[in-house]
C-alpha cells in the first residue's frame, strides 16, 4: 500500500482507506496485509503469527526482542521504559513496510509492532513478523524490517537496573528507511 495522503486520522490510497486508531500511547494500523502498532499492551506473538499466516505462503518468520538483563557495559539490568514520539511511529513503521515492498516484491502479511511503557526482564518489546512464498524472502525481509525500525522510528529506551537508570547507550540518529544501513539481501 502506498500512501497518497497523510493525516493523524485517515491514511488513503488508490484502492482503500484505513482508519488510524489512537487511544493513549495505543496507535494501529490494520488492514489485509500490514499490521503497524505501538501500544502498552503484551505482545502477543501467537496472534501475529496466526495473523500472519496466508494460503499463498510458505513462510512465516517471527522475531520477538525480548528484555534481557544486560547491555553494553552493564550487567544488571532489571527493566527497560520505552518512550516514543508517538505522532511520527505509525507513518515512520508504514514507510518501511513500504521499501520491504518494493524490495521483496511477492510478500504476504507484515507486522511490525512495539511496546512503550515499563517492560520487566523476558517480556517482548518488539515483534516483526513477514510471510512469503519462500523462506529467504522472508527471512531476509524479516532482518531488514527490525534493523530498520531500530533506525528510523522515534522510540527510545531507558535502561534500569539496581543503582539507577539511563537511556540505552546504542542509539541510532533517525534515518530513512530507504537509506537504512540494514542488510540488504533483495539482490
Amino acid at each position: 500500500m502506498v500512501l497518497a495522503h497523510v493525516d493523524p486520522e485517515t491514511w488513503t490510497d488508490a484502492t482503500q482507506t484505513v482508519h488510524l486508531k489512537t487511544m493513549s500511547n495505543k496507535q494501529i494500523l490494520k488492514n489485509d496485509d500490514t499490521w503497524l502498532e505501538l501500544t502498552e499492551n503484551v505482545l502477543k506473538v501467537g496472534d501475529v503469527y496466526d495473523w500472519s499466516v496466508l494460503p499463498s505462503c510458505g513462510a512465516v518468520v517471527v522475531f520477538s526482542g525480548v528484555v534481557r538483563d544486560h547491555a553494553e557495559g552493564r550487567t544488571d539490568v532489571t527493566s527497560l521504559t520505552y518512550e516514543a514520539y508517538n505522532a511520527q511511529v505509525i507513518s515512520k513503521l508504514q514507510l518501511i513496510v513500504d521499501e520491504m515492498r518494493v524490495r521483496w516484491t511477492d510478500l504476504g502479511r507484515v507486522a511490525l509492532i512495539h511496546r512503550v511503557g515499563n517492560l520487566t526482564l523476558g517480556e517482548s518489546s518488539v515483534l516483526v513478523s513477514v510471510s512469503s512464498p519462500h523462506r529467504p524472502e522472508a527471512f531476509s525481509a524479516a532482518q531488514f524490517a527490525i534493523d530498520t525500525l531500530k533506525e528510523s522510528v522515534p522510540i527510545w529506551k531507558q535502561e534500569h537496573w539496581k543503582q539507577g537508570s539511563d537511556w540505552g547507550t546504542n542509539s541510532n540518529e533517525i534515518s530513512r528507511p530507504r537509506n537504512s544501513r540494514a542488510v540488504d539481501s533483495s539482490v
